[in-house]
């Protein structure tokens, strides 16, 4: 029964098809027993809450093209999937839901509201990972992990109580970033710099005794509530006599310090900076170093306190500006300036970020990140590609502070800590002591040792930094703290691929923990990619809400053709790329190309496969081309010999007796050639991360050399009468070639590979593309010689083709032509391609000569440029002739070009009359100006081109 494809590829059908197959059939469970190099990548989880952005859909396409490629290439592969708890984000869905219905998660207590969450993650927690799934990526899915799952949740308790007990992790009272919107700390690297139109408000503090004042300047003029001091620089002359001196702070009446810092920058503002220590970072520095009083002015909840005075139980905001009207009826503000500065957000709350002396617990960064540094400067380990990136990760390293773990929130990692309230009245404050135990028993025990038997305990309500659980991942996902197969197989892991935006967030968590906990950095190589920006350049944000779904491209194009596209938009490792698309249409034309290039491959494999006569790759056998010694018969006879130019001995058998001799075709051992150099190019791009290159390389090699020159060249082998040998090695070459082809694609375009392939090979559902070796380079078979050859050729086929168009001969039509060169290899070439160029460009009598003197006169005669009855045109230094008498209507055809001419010309007219009309120009849109100018240049282009044809008639 020949097998064949249906005549039009079906997208929607045949990717859910193998989607379903390859999960069905566990086709990517790793198994470590099979042996082998382990290639091993931990999935970059993404939040529980999420769903499928353009960001997801290109890392996890850069994921699978490389995984997909080193299962093929024989290595033990693990792609190991996951997603993270995101605890301020789960918390605040939770929160709206419970907003809604007139409720807070203190109304429902910290368990139920716990209960609640987990539900939600049952129900809607795995819309990521059901998404993910529609891109085709090949992960082991029976090795899924989430953050809070018990292994993982395990790991995390293990890792801060070992840090604890070694003095790494600490509770203090420092300064840290907190969103009153969601009432938690945040991490440095959890804050939006956003900039903004903004104000400096300039004000006055008159100095103490009298003889002055001070101007300073600030955005935050609510926080001059909290002033402690006023700096300025030690080399700043204009205040140097003041130092030491007060001033009168405004409004509160506190008698503040005048003290140098080499921190103020005197050129800034007016050289005078208000000291607010406990609500800003340099201030809170320099009241450490100056000991000056520290006060917070502000509630958890973004209103201030007390210590406000009037102000108390205003929100920061509107405090803002009656503070700014009290100075003002003062008499101490001085001036408002516009001004665009920078100011934090806080990425969940959406909310500006407020710092706040807090009572939080720490990791002691600087033991961890000089570990890390080691690795790097001594091995150079992690290895980033691209390379510029590994200063970027040297520098943070260096720059690292201590990393706030705290957060206060429900959801989550719940901290180890456990706090004797009965020391302090039943109540957790700052100084009450705790134990560290990583269960509530060992924690008692502990407690009681230290307490005494009657000792109250009260767990830490807070929730550890989602980064903690996700600094773990890497080794934790395989199964740490315990010593497991898989974590002994796969560890370290080989590749992590991120963009740049998280270097910070989480490679350098990932390889603190891991080189502490293991002693290892926990991935081989760090790929680092670029951003996908929208259609204008701009980077992709919910606030511009300038997204582009994935999900709504794949529908209307497919997941190959999406996949392929973000693939082969990478030029360099690391690079942006830009997704066209139109909002209006919801269309995009560089995903339609890579549609169109499916529909290429699925048409040309629909051609070759009715073309093979029911037979396999595998039965057809391998090209005689590929034909080793081994393929003799013990009597050293060869069963199939191919002749070049020249008979080879070797194409006889001992006895000097020649057997059955094959056609002799240069296409088949050209298209081989090609084949087998995008075979070793496509290998060099992917291991050394080129995917783009790659990608782009198998398009012009499938698209080009395949399908537009290899099937138009073998056409006339494959008729039914054609010569048998002949067709027989073209439907070897043409089955051999085709499988390949599928095999170097099938990392980028896993599922119409898929299909095609075994409708190709009619191997049944044991077996699949996704596990076959990928093709191997043979350098014997590359002959660049050969391929130089055909280009001129393929010149030839294309000049004489435009030549034909240009003089409007009919397709069916078949024209005399000349081809000239004074090279003698050129024409040796060209004879010995003439049956193509024959066959192709639709040629009845050729000729090939090193002068045009030597050949019969033309009739009509040829004048100069063609002119006298035929056409001419150039491929590199082979002139090449068609006379056109007989063949076409000259006169007609000339009547015809000026008919064409004078409308174009008129157009022309038309359209330079319409922009040199003052009124039009001024009263027409830009858009219908530029399209004018554009439709000028464009019919102004066509003329010349008729001008230039006419000169030849």
């Amino acid at each position: 029964m020949t097998a064949n494809l249906p005549p039009q590829y079906d997208p929607k059908a045949t990717e859910t098809k193998w989607q379903k197959y390859w999960e069905d059939n566990q086709t990517f469970k790793a198994d470590r027993e099979k042996g082998g190099e382990p290639y091993c990548v931990v999935i970059p989880p993404p939040n529980v809450t999420g769903s499928l952005h353009m960001g997801h859909a290109f890392e996890e396409t850069l994921i699978d093209v490389l995984v997909r490629y080193h299962r093929m290439t024989g290595r033990n592969t693990l792609w190991l999937p996951g997603t993270d708890h995101a605890s301020i984000a789960v918390q605040t869905i939770l929160e709206k839901q419970l907003k809604a219905q007139g409720k807070t998660r203190h109304d429902l207590g910290r368990e139920k509201f716990l209960e609640r969450a987990w539900e939600w993650k049952a129900e809607s927690g795995n819309t990521i990972t059901n998404q993910l799934r529609s891109l085709g990526v090949s992960v082991d899915w029976s090795r899924e992990r989430f953050t809070m799952d018990e292994g993982l949740s395990a790991a995390v308790l293990e890792a801060f109580v070992r840090l604890y007990d070694e003095g790494l992790i600490y509770r203090g009272n420092y300064l840290v970033n907190w969103c009153p919107a969601s009432q938690s700390a945040v991490s440095d690297l959890e804050v939006d710099q956003q900039e903004v139109e903004g104000h400096l408000w300039h004000f006055r503090y008159p100095l103490t005794d009298g003889s002055g004042y001070l101007e300073v300047a600030t955005t935050r003029p609510e926080t001059m509530l909290g002033d402690t001091g006023v700096a300025v620089n030690p080399e700043d002359d204009r205040y140097k006599h003041l130092i030491g001196k007060t001033v009168t702070l405004p409004i509160v009446d506190r008698e503040i310090p005048i003290f140098a810092d080499e921190l103020v920058d005197a050129t800034f503002g007016t050289g005078c900076v208000k000291v607010t220590p406990a609500h800003d970072p340099n201030d809170f520095e320099m009241g450490k170093r100056h000991n000056l009083p520290f006060i917070n002015i502000m509630n958890k909840d973004g209103t201030l306190n007390e210590n406000a005075g009037e102000f108390q139980g205003q929100d920061r905001f509107v405090a803002r500006k009656n503070v700014i009207k009290r100075l003002e009826t003062d008499g101490v503000l001085v001036k408002i300036e516009d001004y665009k500065h920078t100011v934090p957000y806080s990425e969940r709350g959406k909310v500006p970020v407020e710092p706040l002396l807090s009572t939080q617990w720490f990791v002691k960064i600087d033991p961890l990140s000089q570990r890390a540094l080691e690795a790097l400067d001594q091995n150079n380990s992690p290895v980033f590609v691209p390379e510029r990136w590994t200063k970027v990760y040297r520098d943070w390293l260096v720059k690292l502070k201590d990393w706030c773990i705290s957060r206060q929130l429900w959801w989550g990692h719940q901290i180890p800590a456990w706090y004797a309230v009965s020391e302090t009245h039943g109540e957790i404050t700052d100084t009450t002591p705790f134990v560290v135990a990583k269960t509530e028993s060992e924690a008692r025990e502990k407690a009681e040792a230290k307490f005494g038997q009657d000792v109250q305990l009260a767990r830490d309500p807070d929730v550890l930094d989602t980064w903690f659980s996700s600094g773990l991942w890497p080794f934790s996902t395989l199964g740490w703290p315990d010593e497991t197969k898989d974590l002994d197989f796969y560890y370290p892991t080989t590749t992590l691929v991120t963009g740049f935006d998280i270097i910070f967030f989480w490679v350098a968590r990932m390889t603190m923990m891991a080189g502490h906990f293991t002693g290892k950095m926990p991935f081989e190589t760090v790929y680092i990619h670029g951003l996908v920006l929208d259609e204008n350049g701009h980077k992709m944000s919910k606030s511009k809400n300038n997204g582009i779904d994935p999900l709504l491209l794949i529908a209307k194009y497919g997941t190959d053709a999406l996949r392929y596209t973000l693939v082969k938009e990478v030029i360099g490792a690391g690079q942006n790329i830009r997704m066209e698309y139109d909002r209006k249409t919801d269309e995009s034309k560089s995903v339609e190309t890579s549609r169109n290039f499916t529909n290429k491959l699925w048409n040309a494999a629909r051609f070759v496969m009715m073309n093979l006569e029911g037979q396999t790759p595998q039965q057809l056998g391998s090209p005689p081309y590929l034909v080793r010694s081994e393929d003799f018969s013990p009597h050293g006879e060869r069963t199939e010999v191919l002749t070049t130019n020249q008979v080879r001995s070797e194409d006889f058998s001992p006895q000097g007796e020649r057997t059955e001799v094959l056609t002799t075709n240069l296409s088949d051992r050209w298209i081989l050639s090609r084949y087998y150099q995008v075979v070793q190019q496509s290998r060099t791009c992917l291991e050394n991360y080129g995917l783009g290159e790659a990608a782009k390389g198998l398009y012009e090699f499938i698209w080009g050399d395949f399908c537009d020159w290899y099937i138009e060249l073998v056409k006339s082998r494959l008729q039914q009468d054609a010569e048998p040998n002949s067709k027989k090695v073209a439907q070897q070459t043409f089955a051999f070639v085709l499988e390949g082809i599928l095999k170097l694609l099938h990392p980028f375009m896993p599922h119409i590979t898929e299909e095609i392939w075994h409708t190709l090979t009619q191997t049944g559902d044991d077996d699949c593309l996704a596990l076959q070796a990928y093709p191997e380079p043979e350098p014997s078979l590359i002959n660049s010689e050969l391929e130089q050859q055909f280009e001129l050729l393929f010149g030839t086929i294309r000049t004489i083709r435009n030549l034909r168009a240009d003089s409007d001969i009919k397709p069916s039509v078949k024209v005399t032509a000349i081809l000239q060169s004074e090279n003698e290899k050129e024409r040796q070439i060209l004879l010995d391609g003439s049956v193509y160029i024959k066959d192709l460009a639709r040629v009845e009598n050729l000729t090939v000569t090193a002068s045009l003197d030597a050949e019969p006169p033309l009739n009509p005669p040829l004048g100069k440029g063609g002119q006298g009855g035929s056409i001419a045109g150039v491929v590199g230094t082979v002139q090449v002739l068609i006379p056109l008498a007989g063949v076409v209507d000259l006169a007609a055809l000339r009547g015809k070009l000026e008919k064409k001419l004078a409308k174009v010309e008129a157009e022309i007219k038309h359209t330079a009359a319409r922009l040199t009309n003052q009124k039009f120009v001024d009263k027409a849109t830009p858009d219908v100006v530029k399209g004018a100018r554009d439709a000028l240049a464009e019919s102004e282009k066509q003329a010349e081109i008729l001008r230039d044809r006419l000169k030849l008639f």
